[in-house]
């Protein structure tokens, strides 16, 4: 409870560690691209990892863990990042939770999508219009008031928590 009553944490690229998969180079192609953003509540470090699929390997046990899952889809013939937050799940204790891990995901959101510009920084400077794309942000929970899809504004504002109607 005490992480909703702080300010969001501000984005240190030096706590940041970001790893391509053997698949995707720095300059590859936008579609496929996914993130997985983890964290280390300890040390407060991040880990973006850049691939071209989603590692479900490294996802086992999503819904006890805060990793952030993020994806380039085409949706006639415009570009959007699809943005994945496991809220809540298969056991009742998690949807206890349900609201908590809802507003943490939304207030961090801006820290997440801040590492991915920067993580994959060369893919943004070869494709600045990627910058005009809209967020949308799919809350999974078993829970129907948190199981929702928001839709963040172009990447460029909701990086400065834009949140608006879809």
């Amino acid at each position: 409870a005490v992480r909703i009553l702080v300010p969001p944490a501000r984005f240190e690229a030096s706590k940041l560690k970001v790893v391509f998969s053997r698949e995707v180079t720095k300059s590859a192609g936008i579609i496929p691209r996914t993130y997985i953003l983890s964290h280390c509540d300890f040390t407060a470090n991040l880990t973006l990892t850049i691939s071209d699929v989603i590692n479900l390997d490294q996802l086992r046990g999503w819904y006890n863990k805060d990793d952030v899952v993020a994806e380039w889809k085409k949706v006639k013939d415009e570009m959007y990042l699809h943005v994945h937050c496991y809220v809540s799940g298969p056991s009742s204790l998690l949807d206890v939770a349900a609201e908590f891990r809802y507003h943490i995901f939304s207030k961090e959101l801006p820290l997440v999508l801040e590492s991915v510009l920067y993580g994959d920084s060369i893919l943004f400077g070869e494709n600045p219009e990627l910058l005009d794309s809209l967020v949308r942000v799919y809350f999974h929970s078993s829970s129907p008031k948190y199981n929702r899809l928001e839709c963040w504004g172009p990447l460029k504002d909701a990086v400065l928590v834009n949140l608006i109607t879809c």
